[in-house]
């Protein structure tokens, strides 16, 4: 008989502290819980946890070291219409799991009811289907690693797949391709600087498991939302096949990247689990404790209320469930030394019964933690249940991805009449959005593009969506894509409209980086990555999605093109305000942004209502900065004029008049094929001066700050 001891309730899940592991489940509705250990030929043990304290079953296994495979059989009520499926047939992965080997294999046996009639339980063991839990080892050498804690308003975001980033980068090790040590390469590395990157936007990272209905299809779940262990990285981005290694590996990456001055962000998936809906597998919290993981409906408790459009949602009314996110953000905060989240459809987890409440309880808990208020928080400010659209609407702390930005340029910059406002707005930081709760700027997350939908080049050579390739008969994706193909489907070979595609790339890049707020960039953007007009390749692990490094080189002056963007913004504090503009005239009788027609002259309200306006001159005044540096000293920068074209014919500015600045000396051109060159001070042009803007592009003036 193996020796057990009482052991603690907490820490939950498999623990070893060197001598042995505890192990620890909860379950409130289990009558038995049974711990399974599995050997090196996948043979079974099974030993009842012998003490519950608070709904927790534990017990401590002297001699259990890292590397043991285990999982939990749960005995309890088998009454879905209670909203109870336990069924200790079923082999359970522990929720507090570190680390997870193998995968699933689809099987009849993985599901609690048989398939030809649902109403009787399912007695088939599901353990020779089912991957297992690991105990890994702790301890690992972080040496002198320090999170590199970028201000929000100094951060450049690059959101990536720890997978597609390097599957097909030729410097990367063919073993470490698509894994976390590939990420960690130092070509990868010296790229993101290179670009001024300072924060990575990882995709899904946690354990996630492909839907069975996708595996049938031939496919697999790509992009990773669909999470089944909130503490583990995922196996298959780890290069070692050692058990337990990705843990390791994972630690490695963050130092790695931490090393280079770059933080790291997780996008994770609170909201629903890879159990899916009433019709899913038994692979987990499902079987552990129903009603006390999942949102159930009243009247039919067989049932999953829906806010993700993935079957279930995760019960953020249970303190358990509640326990389990928090134990997790802090796991990876102070275990795996990351620097932040993105909350993948954040609405859902402020659902306290079915409005979205920004003080429900999980934004309380956060607020007051000591540990996970001090990193990075990020809201995907929305879900598909009703009033589930929240941009603007989180509360202090948290950063937004601003989906009205992206929105508003895409109209913009396609043409749209009467979006001089909303364009104003979104380039200025969004005031009408944050400033009223408080926040500032850097409240919003910018982007133009992101996974989910169109790449830069497809938004500006594809008006449809071609997702056949998913198999869903080109019925997935969104079909909002506000994009314009330049006047050709797809890829073509006319001069004119490959040219009017490559300035309308430059003017998003452009507009990306002299907004006001934090921009993020998609991997693979920087050089002209497509997916071949798919707007929703979740499923395509293959080319489709995996970044073609080779573009570098074909792109090589959309690539320069982005670096030199980057640096302008990283070198001038007029474009990283970490307050609104305000527009008054100051003390000394200057303001900080003026808005201007195309004639000069100073925009009055009709101007800005002309719905067939699409052009604006804007002046940011980097001698009216209002916020002190970070030791209270004045902050004073060169001044910038915007002139902004998005009318398809070329239009003729005139300078603003002396006080504005006597002499202005073009610094960025988004109508230039080649890199700019800077032009020497005696050819500024004075004020006044006529100046041609070709149809839909940007050019970007500056004046010197005044000496001394």
């Amino acid at each position: 008989m193996r020796e057990v001891w009482p052991g603690q309730a907490y820490p939950l899940g498999g623990t070893w502290d060197g001598v042995g592991t505890s192990f620890s489940v909860f379950s409130e509705v289990a009558d038995r819980v049974e711990l399974c250990l599995f050997d090196d030929r996948g043979r079974e043990e099974r030993v009842d946890l012998p003490e519950i304290d608070g709904f927790v079953w534990h017990g401590y296994f002297p001699g259990i070291t890292p590397g043991q495979r285990y999982g939990f059989r749960v005995h309890g009520p088998y009454e879905p219409a209670k909203g109870h499926r336990c069924n200790p047939a079923k082999l359970l992965l522990d929720p507090y799991a570190k680390a997870i080997e193998g995968e699933v294999a689809w099987d009849e046996a993985l599901f609690s009811y048989r398939f030809t009639d649902p109403a009787r339980a399912n007695g088939a063991d599901s353990a020779p289907f089912m991957p297992k839990n690991v105990v890994v080892n702790p301890f690992f050498d972080w040496g002198s690693d320090r999170r590199p804690g970028t201000p929000y308003h100094q951060t450049v975001i690059y959101e990536a797949h720890v997978r597609g980033l390097t599957m097909r980068h030729p410097a990367v090790p063919r073993e470490q391709r698509g894994t976390y040590a590939g990420l960690a390469h130092p070509a990868v590395i010296e790229h993101l600087l290179g670009l001024g990157v300072t924060a990575v936007e990882l995709m899904p990272v946690h354990q996630f498991v492909p839907e069975h209905a996708m595996v049938a299809r031939g496919l697999t779940n790509y992009w990773g939302y669909n999470t089944i262990a909130y503490f583990a990285p995922h196996n298959g981005y780890a290069s070692s096949g050692q058990s337990g290694e990705q843990v390791t590996e994972f630690k490695a990456m963050v130092k790695a990247l931490h090393e280079a001055g770059i933080e790291v962000i997780l996008d994770v998936v609170y909201n629903h689990t890879a159990e899916g809906d009433h019709m899913g597998p038994t692979l987990c919290f499902r079987g552990i404790d129903n009603a006390a993981y999942y949102r159930l409906h009243d009247g039919d408790r067989r049932y999953y209320l829906d806010y993700t459009g993935c079957g279930n949602s995760l019960n953020v009314r249970s303190p358990h469930a509640l326990q389990l996110i928090m134990d997790s953000l802090r796991y990876w905060v102070l275990e795996m030394h990351v620097d932040g989240f993105r909350f993948d459809l954040a609405a859902a987890l402020a659902r306290e019964l079915h409005d979205v409440d920004r003080l429900s309880a999980f934004f309380d808990l956060i607020q007051q933690d000591p540990v996970i208020s001090q990193v990075k928080l990020i809201a995907e400010p929305w879900d598909v249940g009703p009033g589930g659209y929240q941009v603007g609407n989180f509360p202090p702390l948290w950063t937004e991805w601003n989906g009205k930005y992206r929105d508003s340029m895409r109209d913009f910059w396609r043409g749209h009449g009467s979006m001089l406002p909303e364009f104003a707005s979104r380039l200025t930081g969004s005031q009408d959005l944050y400033a009223s709760s408080g926040r500032r700027p850097v409240a919003s997350i910018n982007f133009v593009t992101c996974h989910d939908g169109f790449t830069l080049s497809d938004l500006v050579s594809y008006n449809r969506k071609h997702n056949e390739a998913n198999g869903e008969s080109n019925r997935d994706g969104t079909d909002d894509n506000r994009s314009w193909n330049c006047g050709a489907e797809g890829p073509v070979e006319d001069p004119e409209i490959v040219r009017l595609r490559r300035r309308q790339r430059r003017n998003f890049l452009a507009t990306l980086f002299v907004s006001q707020g934090v921009p993020m960039l998609t991997a693979g953007d920087e050089f002209g990555r497509t997916q071949r007009g798919n707007n929703n390749a979740y499923c395509q692990d293959n080319e489709v999605s995996w970044v073609d490094w080779s573009l570098a080189r074909a792109e090589s002056g959309l690539l320069e093109f982005v670096r030199a963007v980057a640096a302008l913004r990283r070198a001038h504090p007029v474009f990283q305000r970490r307050r609104f503009f305000h527009g008054r005239r100051a003390g000394d009788g200057r303001r900080d942004i003026v808005w201007f027609t195309p004639a000069g002259k100073e925009m009055t309200a009709a101007d800005w209502h002309t719905g067939y306006a699409k052009s604006l001159a804007v002046y940011l005044n980097g001698e009216a900065i209002d916020e002190p540096g970070p030791r209270g000293e004045r902050i004073i920068d060169d001044s910038f004029l915007l002139l902004v074209n998005a009318h398809h014919e070329d239009i003729t500015f005139t300078l603003p008049e002396a006080e504005y600045g006597e002499g202005w000396l073009t610094v960025l051109d988004t109508a230039d094929e080649g890199p700019h060159e800077e032009p020497p001070a005696d050819e500024a042009w004075p004020a006044g001066t006529p100046v041609a803007v070709t149809g839909r592009s940007m050019r970007i003036l500056y004046r010197p700050r005044a000496a001394g």
